[in-house]
């Protein structure tokens, strides 16, 4: 098994620890950081195996049979990236992105980005992540990509991740950017007359939450920027399959079906890079 760790630009001495701790490992360092999206695609490209599992450093495994467990659900090959199951600690018990049960496959829209696997080959053909979005959105954005190539995200049953939520988290910077990205995914991904659709409901959505939960501001600055950056982003709009779509919007309604209770999409080669 290989080990790939990115430091992206810290400054309080991880590279030096895992030089002296763990020195059979791949380390890469960035001088300044560029973020992890940026640090996400250039691991994909580093790495050699076939399934990729990210982690990020404010997770960890709470078993040493995650990594097998995780592999062994991509047994069928329309599977192009697992879930693996998290909670936040100490404040939550319920797990997130866990299959409910043994019984088949089920399937949801997205992963979460802090723990996952993916097929390599996938990932890279379909372009990765973009990295325009800077901040947030990047998997989801892939996931409908993923989605529209005829590959399904598949909720995992390994032992769990534990998450260790930061504390001092800038959530004005993050409320700023779900709203400009949930623009720019429409933007990106919204086929034909859904677009308007699409974008309208993401303005009320960020609207109304905004009046409930506060940081509006941020909000409406990252919705006008999202609608600026569209047109700077005018030829990046590959719109996915109304297939895609509408099975995006199911999972998005329903958080997970069996597989087989769906019909994939017809593979849209126009949405595939590479």
């Amino acid at each position: 098994m290989e080990v790939v760790v990115i430091d992206d630009g810290s400054t309080d001495g991880t590279s030096e620890m895992v030089r002296s701790e763990f020195p059979k490992v791949h380390l890469v360092r960035a001088e300044e950081s560029c973020g992890c999206i940026v640090q996400r695609n250039r691991g994909a490209h580093l790495a050699g195996g076939e399934v990729i599992i990210s982690l990020d450093d404010d997770a960890e495994f709470s078993s040493p049979q995650v990594v097998r467990q995780t592999l062994a659900a991509f047994n069928d090959s329309r599977v192009g990236a697992v879930t693996i199951p998290w909670k936040n600690v100490p404040e939550h018990q319920t797990l997130s992105d866990q299959a409910p049960d043994d019984n088949g496959i089920y399937i949801c829209r997205s992963y979460t980005g802090m723990a996952h696997a993916v097929r390599r080959d996938l990932f890279l053909r379909l372009g990765g992540y973009r990295e325009f979005l800077l901040h947030g959105f990047e998997e989801i954005d892939f996931c409908v990509r993923l989605l529209n190539a005829g590959y399904v995200v598949r909720l995992g049953r390994a032992d769990h991740v534990n998450h260790f939520e930061s504390k001092i988290r800038n959530v004005s910077r993050q409320a700023y950017f779900v709203a400009r990205n949930g623009v720019l995914f429409a933007w990106y991904n919204a086929p034909g007359l859904r677009l308007p659709i699409h974008a309208a409901g993401t303005v009320v959505h960020v609207l109304l939450y905004g009046l409930k939960n506060g940081y509006l501001w941020p909000r409406l600055r990252g919705l006008a920027d999202g609608f600026a950056s569209c047109a700077r982003q005018w030829r990046a709009r590959r719109p996915v399959s109304l297939e895609a779509y509408r099975l995006y919007r199911r999972l998005t309604q329903y958080g997970s079906l069996p597989l087989s209770a769906i019909i994939l999409p017809r593979p849209d080669s126009r949405n595939q890079a590479g």
